[in-house]
């Protein structure tokens, strides 16, 4: 099953019926930075510390290389989800899922998060993520549970996790 088809055979098309992912390129790196910015914009912080933090957050060309940026699309870019493979190449490790605020509760994040599932079933067992607290009871709802605290700085004290269950788990 491609993403393409997985976009179109989730239980939320019926929220967003018309809802593309693809895997970003060079030329949708505005586009994407733009939804990240409207989405840090909601986030619990001061407007100080999101305007130092943000240049942290943007994507750039080398970071193509080294993640996979998965675009949600309309007529127009409305969702972004930013993995990267485990170096233990146990699964995925989710960096970010960013969805244009007026669109939230779309089903949108759940898209994406299905299809960063479906990349993460064939690169190992697990999809992490990092996870704001804002986020945390979306992706609990999601079936994500919490991982023992691990220092990783204050932008993202909480990581979670989500075994999967791979075609070939499966048949046994």
């Amino acid at each position: 099953m491609s993403i393409a088809s997985l976009a179109s055979s989730s239980e939320s098309a019926a929220a967003s019926p018309n809802l593309r992912l693809r895997k970003a390129g060079a030329a949708d790196l505005p586009a994407v930075n733009a939804i990240v910015e409207a989405a840090m914009a909601t986030w619990n912080s001061s407007a100080r510390v999101l305007r130092l933090s943000l240049p942290l957050y943007r994507y750039t060309e080398f970071d193509l290389a080294h993640l996979e940026l998965l675009v949600a699309e309309t007529t127009e870019i409305v969702g972004v989800a930013a993995l990267e493979m485990l170096p233990d190449d146990s699964g995925i490790l989710l960096h970010g899922l960013y969805v244009d605020p007026p669109r939230r509760w779309l089903g949108i994040g759940t898209r994406l998060l299905q299809a960063a599932e479906f990349i993460a079933r064939r690169h190992g067992n697990s999809l992490r993520v990092r996870s704001r607290p804002e986020s945390l009871a979306f992706f609990e709802a999601n079936g994500y549970r919490r991982l023992s605290q691990i220092d990783l700085g204050d932008a993202y004290p909480r990581l979670l996790s989500k075994t999967l269950v791979t075609e070939d788990s499966s048949a046994a």
